[in-house]
């Protein structure tokens, strides 16, 4: 797996057509905090008792399409870490090009505890919407 910066996988969606962005949030962060424009919703989990989705890998390979296994799937979350797991399960299935975004699109947490003032994908000012 490999590792880009919000900015960095802005520019890569732009540069590369076939690539895929999922966000892997639970549906209410992804519908009631906002998320990147564009990306597909597949939750690697989810409430009320935050299990693993075990059709995530099925799931993206759905919206992937064929050539799945090939196509460029960047991943993104709140801040980067439950991405990673993601990527792991699509990678042990056969996926061979897959990005997580660092800092996620909330970003880290500051000295307040808050999310969202020293990095990620809305920090950098990136294109977002919110249902």
């Amino acid at each position: 797996m490999k590792h880009l910066t919000p900015r960095e996988a802005f520019e890569f969606l732009h540069s590369t057509p076939q690539a895929l962005m999922v966000d892997c949030r639970s549906e209410m962060e992804y519908l009631f905090v906002g998320h990147p424009a564009g990306a597909l919703h597949v939750s690697w989990n989810d409430g009320p008792d935050w299990e693993v989705n075990p059709h995530f890998v099925g799931q993206v390979k759905k919206v992937a399409g064929t050539n799945h296994a090939h196509r460029p799937i960047i991943l993104i979350c709140r801040s980067g870490n439950r991405s990673i797991e993601a990527g792991e399960a699509l990678e042990r299935c056969g996926f061979t090009d897959v990005y997580n975004v660092l800092h996620g699109f909330e970003g880290d947490l500051d000295e307040n505890h808050h999310r969202g003032s020293k990095n990620g994908w809305r920090y950098e000012g990136l294109p977002w919407e919110q249902v």
